[in-house]
């Protein structure tokens, strides 16, 4: 969340950059400062009452002392009357401090100066492409195709237990699955990330915290009865374990990786772009989150980018970075790089992970700071990223490695599968 110190400085700057989101802060900026003038008067007189309202309290305690009981009461009337006021004032201000409030939390996060202007992901530029698209056999098998085949996942199964985007992962399936988690894991804690297992539910604040209500609110799972969120990322616990918490920077940075389950409604998510797995209502993935300083924090999502590009790598599959364009840019993110993997018998890139740089947004929501060697208190930057999303990998290594004989096992899940070839 912005702060309005920042908006009153920044003013010209931030109009310009948010329109680069198609969001336009124009008017919403002008009566953000005024309201904020009008609660500065206010705290100014209510200041002054309270000067006045402490200097009476000495003077009638004197009176007293001195036995003017008469004059003393006098001035205890007055000072009635101005404590009166500083109420009616401080009451006129917290009001001005929630409309303030309501203002800020409906602004997104300001783009970075790099993002460029675009309306949506046809406009994002590819950055880099890595790997070799495999020729496939003849007749190759879609993912789903495959699935069944070889008796994966059921799709149905999963649809009559719940609904459609709930798959069921089976045997050897299942077990793939659960590779890819452990692996995914071990480069993460190998490269200094510590893991947790969170709640897979979240309450209000904790969503609020880290950007998703108010505005994916009709994306998530909500359980009205006890006013809780089923998680669509490990992202949102595992950044509010350190929600108002002032961390020594020394600390930092803090790593942390998960595997949660993740579950997004999909809202209006049809046709032949949700076959299989491409889309889902609940899904597997493996997150990394760190907090670090606002110096630090660009180099800092390199080095995440690189990391994920380390595991696309290993796992031997064609993929592409594209840096996303203001109008593709979360309402949180400051700068957001996305990865897809080639799925081959689609014919199709799919999305498997996006790294971004919230900068100190969610942190000033989450109220997260870090103190300096001088005792100095700052906003942290927060960052994550997916390391990786599990159904599109899924899907592009049964596409990727099918041959005649089955399908082929990346060379670095062998061992966690016990298999070279499923079949």
């Amino acid at each position: 969340m912005l702060n309005v110190n920042d908006i009153r400085d920044n003013k010209e700057e931030y109009i310009r950059l948010l329109k680069i989101k198609n969001f336009d802060a124009s008017s919403v900026f002008e009566i953000l400062i005024r309201k904020d003038n009008d609660r500065k008067l206010l705290q100014q007189k209510n200041d002054e009452l309270l000067f006045k309202a402490n200097k009476l309290a000495k003077e009638i305690g004197a009176l007293y002392k001195e036995g003017k009981k008469l004059e003393a009461d006098e001035l205890k009337a007055k000072s009635l009357i101005l404590k009166k006021k500083t109420k009616e004032l401080h009451f006129k201000k917290e009001s001005l401090e929630k409309e303030i409030y309501e203002k800020l939390k409906d602004i997104p996060n300001i783009p970075h100066s790099s993002v460029t202007n675009g309306e949506t992901e046809k406009d994002n530029i590819i950055i880099k492409e890595s790997g070799k698209i495999p020729i496939l056999v003849n007749n190759a098998l879609t993912h789903w195709e495959l699935a069944s085949k070889y008796n994966l996942i059921d799709f149905e199964l999963g649809n009559k237990i719940t609904g459609s985007g709930f798959p069921v992962y089976i045997d050897k399936g299942a077990k793939l699955q659960r590779s890819l988690i452990s692996y995914f894991l071990d480069k993460n804690i190998n490269a200094g990330y510590k893991e947790f297992i969170p709640p897979h539910l979240v309450n209000e604040d904790s969503a609020f915290g880290t950007g998703q209500l108010p505005d994916k609110d009709d994306q998530m799972y909500h359980v009205k009865l006890d006013n809780l969120y089923l998680i669509p990322t490990a992202e949102v616990p595992i950044t509010n374990l350190f929600r108002n918490q002032i961390i020594d920077q020394n600390s930092l940075p803090i790593k942390c990786t998960s595997f949660t389950p993740c579950f997004r409604r999909e809202a209006g998510s049809y046709g032949k772009d949700v076959r299989g797995l491409n889309r889902l209502h609940q899904f597997d993935k493996v997150e990394i989150v760190q907090l670090q300083t606002p110096e630090k924090s660009y180099q800092t999502l390199d080095e995440m980018v690189n990391h994920v590009s380390n595991i696309l790598d290993e796992l031997d599959l064609p993929y592409r970075i594209v840096k996303l364009c203001g109008g593709d840019l979360s309402f949180t993110s400051s700068l957001t790089y996305d990865f897809e993997v080639y799925s081959a018998a689609q014919k199709r890139w799919l999305e498997v992970s996006s790294v971004s740089n919230f900068e100190n947004y969610q942190s000033n929501r989450l109220k997260l700071r870090y103190k300096d060697k001088n005792g100095k208190k700052y906003l942290c930057h927060t960052l994550n990223g997916s390391a990786l999303a599990l159904p599109r990998i899924f899907a592009a290594i049964l596409e990727n490695y099918q041959t005649e004989k089955g399908i082929i096992v990346p060379k670095v899940l062998q061992s966690y599968m016990d298999l070279t070839i499923i079949n």
